[in-house]
């Protein structure tokens, strides 16, 4: 399992013109899931996301948490983040997860976010989305539970 975490002062994800998720100062996480991802592997992302000590304590110094700001994440899936660009110039996805294993799985990795107070908003999954945000840093992180980067 991938995410990319960016930290944003807000974010709003539109699909076909309409507003469907919003949220002010937090992270935009976008999760990707791969063949042979499990519960355990999303419990690990969503709590290391939640306390990425990626915000500005009072020294300006990156030493708080999403959790300790009381900040919001939108959750957006995103099986191009298992694109295969090694060979050619179309991207392969056979990496990713079937939507039948995928979609379960963004779904529990929501309410793990949410189980530890996050306010989350959300895509919907296998949507055409726009993601709209204001990148505060830029901070841009990428995390994989296989510990790869």
């Amino acid at each position: 399992m991938r995410i990319v975490v960016q930290r944003v002062r807000r974010a709003t994800v539109t699909i076909e013109g309409v507003v469907h998720g919003t949220i002010a100062q937090g992270m935009v996480v976008l999760l990707g899931i791969r063949h042979g991802d499990t519960g355990t592997d999303l419990q690990w992302l969503a709590e290391k996301a939640v306390n990425l000590r990626i915000f500005a304590d009072q020294q300006g110094k990156m030493n708080r948490s999403l959790a300790d700001i009381d900040g919001e994440m939108l959750i957006v899936s995103q099986f191009t983040l298992y694109g295969d660009c090694r060979k050619g110039r179309r991207p392969g996805f056979s990496a990713a997860a079937p939507p039948e294993i995928a979609e379960p799985l963004y779904r529990q990795f929501i309410e793990e976010v949410q189980k530890m107070g996050i306010r989350v908003a959300t895509g919907i999954f296998q949507a055409a989305m726009e993601v709209d945000l204001i990148n505060d840093g830029p901070v841009t992180l990428l995390l994989d539970s296989e510990k790869q980067f």
